[in-house]
């Protein structure tokens, strides 16, 4: 695995389909998380976790921008609200490979909202679209946005219908719907993931009012079953906490939902991918660079549900064998599923 740099030219958006995607999660689906997701499913889109368009604009590029090539299909979200550092920042995208730029109008946090982007940006559905154009006028590879379904207690059906249609006139064509309202005030990002009920029909009916547009939608969906009643509806679904703490979830995605014939990986097949992947990183940031707790800390849910899961864990947070920098200590883990539970 081969981590990406900034190509000379363009390169071709990959032809993929958003059908499953695992949303992105501040703190979680950073690069290592992304490989490790790729190992279960191959077809699954996978997203960034934030990054501001400050971070580009003056800060590190290549630390926020670098990502290994296996993670392919791979869409980098931003956080901004002014249209020309947006604009700089979705070119740096896709000059580093990614395949979809997607702007943030979903995320609630008071930092976000000092910053003036994040879910408050719903607000001025026109400087979304004003942000949207400059973007796509940027880049050749899909720009979209994810957003929630209201702010507050602005809680009508026409504040979104409305969002939706100013920003579609900009050109975005694909719409990620997170089913719940953004309480901007009063409540943490924590809590904005769980209190606003979830209100799934407000997706549906956005993709009966656009059919022209890709809406997918994304809030407390866990299982086959829901994701399969909600593709009845919408053109796909996006997974969050339920892929990071229960990654094995996405096993039989390749199958049930892209028609891929391989057979799914074993969690130990997973596991013995990961070990080179995990010692290459090691070796490429040295002993007092990248540290191996980085790495498995993603991991620690792959055994959800079985027999040994906790010891599992339990031997994946051992801060003295974590010191030691073995990847193996995986295989040691994974010895606790063959224990009694």
């Amino acid at each position: 695995m081969t981590a990406s740099t900034p190509q000379t030219s363009a390169s071709a958006p990959v032809q993929a389909s958003r059908r499953l995607s695992v949303a992105p999660m501040m703190d979680w689906t950073d690069r290592h998380c992304r490989v490790f997701h790729r190992e279960i499913s191959q077809h699954t889109w996978l997203y960034t976790e934030m990054v501001t368009t400050g971070a580009l604009v003056y800060g590190d590029v290549e630390r926020h921008l670098r990502f290994n090539e296996a993670e392919h299909p791979v869409a980098l979200q931003l956080g901004g609200s002014d249209p020309a550092d947006l604009a700089i920042s979705a070119k740096l995208g896709q000059q580093w490979g990614y395949d979809e730029i997607n702007l943030n109008c979903g995320c609630p946090s008071e930092r976000v909202q000092k910053g003036a982007f994040g879910a408050c940006l719903m607000l001025e559905p026109q400087l979304v679209a004003d942000c949207v154009k400059a973007m796509r006028d940027a880049v050749t590879i899909d720009v979209t946005v994810k957003h929630r379904i209201g702010i507050d207690k602005e809680e009508g059906y026409g504040f979104v219908r409305d969002f939706v249609g100013t920003i579609a006139e900009a050109g975005c064509q694909t719409f990620v719907v997170h089913a719940r309202n953004a309480v901007l005030k009063g409540l943490s990002p924590k809590e904005n993931r769980e209190i606003p009920p979830l209100r799934y029909e407000v997706a549906y009916q956005l993709k009966r009012d656009f059919p022209q547009l890709e809406i997918l939608i994304n809030g407390g969906i866990k299982t086959e079953a829901e994701i399969d009643l909600h593709l009845q509806h919408v053109d796909g679904v996006m997974l969050g906490r339920e892929a990071y703490h229960n990654p094995f979830v996405m096993a039989n995605f390749d199958q049930r939902y892209y028609g891929d014939t391989r057979a799914p990986k074993t969690r130990e097949q997973v596991i013995e991918a990961m070990i080179p992947y995990i010692q290459s990183q090691l070796d490429l940031y040295g002993p007092h660079g990248l540290k191996l707790n980085s790495l498995t800390r993603h991991m620690l849910g792959l055994m959800q549900g079985l027999p040994g899961a906790r010891g599992f864990r339990q031997t994946l947070s051992d801060s003295k064998k974590l010191a030691l920098g073995d990847p193996a200590l995986l295989r040691e883990a994974a010895a606790c599923l063959r224990l009694p539970a």
